[in-house]
């Protein structure tokens, strides 16, 4: 169960793209978790407010400001995920070059194209 995906920044707001990032990984049949700011309920996902252990993640997917990325450094890294995926708006320099350093795949895109392109 390696093939699991992050949402990290995911909301509640239905016009959120972390919101439509959850519905069109699920409706690709692909496991999904997910961590936001406020716990609830996203196409059966619930949105994890805490921190969670997970052993099993394969790709995190970012839905959260540079600015609020640094806390989550080594949060994210402790995951070890094969690759991070940032989405726009989330570009970060800093912590792309620490990702490639510890030998994890830093990604520039978006989600919802990879996935409409059959790219995921």
């Amino acid at each position: 169960m390696k093939n699991v995906t992050l949402v990290f920044g995911a909301s509640l707001k239905e016009d959120r793209y972390s919101n439509i990032a959850i519905k069109r990984l699920k409706n690709k049949s692909l496991e999904v978790v997910a961590f936001g700011l406020r716990d609830g309920v996203v196409e059966g996902v619930k949105i994890d407010t805490n921190l969670l252990d997970y052993d099993s993640i394969d790709t995190v997917t970012l839905y959260l400001n540079p600015k609020r990325q640094k806390e989550y450094y080594n949060y994210l890294l402790s995951l070890k995920p094969r690759r991070v995926i940032f989405n726009p708006g989330t570009e970060n320099n800093e912590f792309q070059q620490l990702l490639v350093k510890n030998g994890i795949i830093a990604e520039v895109a978006c989600t919802l194209v990879l996935l409409a392109t059959n790219q995921y």
